[in-house]
């Protein structure tokens, strides 16, 4: 069972990482810009890194659910590499972000591509998890499954 998700598991804890150094970028940028909290204006540098870590906070529960869908429903190898591309993708767009305005466009528009695939690896993993159980009404496989699911 754990080898079913090790790898998900490996992916989430380095986007967990990744998450805490962004959040640490602002904490550095707080004290060098001297901008107190709960103040979020400051210095066009500093209010840089403030939206990128942000921007990166709101997206990564929507990383992770689609993540783990996909790496469960589709094919935990491909999720995991999509996930790595992705979290690679996000570091490019902090680092970009913090530069420039313009700086975070490409692996912004690159990162958005790679959820779109895990979301389509979710919704089609899914799809043939609820289509081949279709399959088991006439068997009545489907209780002994949902057993599975309250299984403490």
């Amino acid at each position: 069972m754990l080898d079913q998700i090790a790898l998900l598991a490996a992916v989430t804890v380095l986007g967990v990482l990744e998450q805490a150094y962004f959040a640490l970028q602002v904490i550095y940028a707080r004290r060098k810009y001297k901008v107190s909290p709960p103040d979020t204006a400051g210095p066009p540098e500093f209010e840089r890194v403030f939206r990128a870590q942000a921007n990166c906070s709101e997206y990564f529960p929507i990383f992770v659910s689609v993540l783990w869908v996909a790496g469960i429903f589709f094919q935990q190898g491909v999720a995991a590499v999509c996930g790595l591309l992705y979290l690679y993708a996000r570091y490019q767009y902090f680092q970009g972000y913090t530069l420039s305005a313009h700086g975070r466009l490409g692996p912004m528009y690159f990162s958005a591509k790679v959820l779109w695939i895990l979301i389509g690896l979710s919704v089609a993993g899914l799809l043939v998890h609820f289509l081949s159980l279709n399959s088991f009404v006439g068997r009545m496989e489907i209780p002994s499954k949902l057993q599975l699911l309250f299984r403490w």
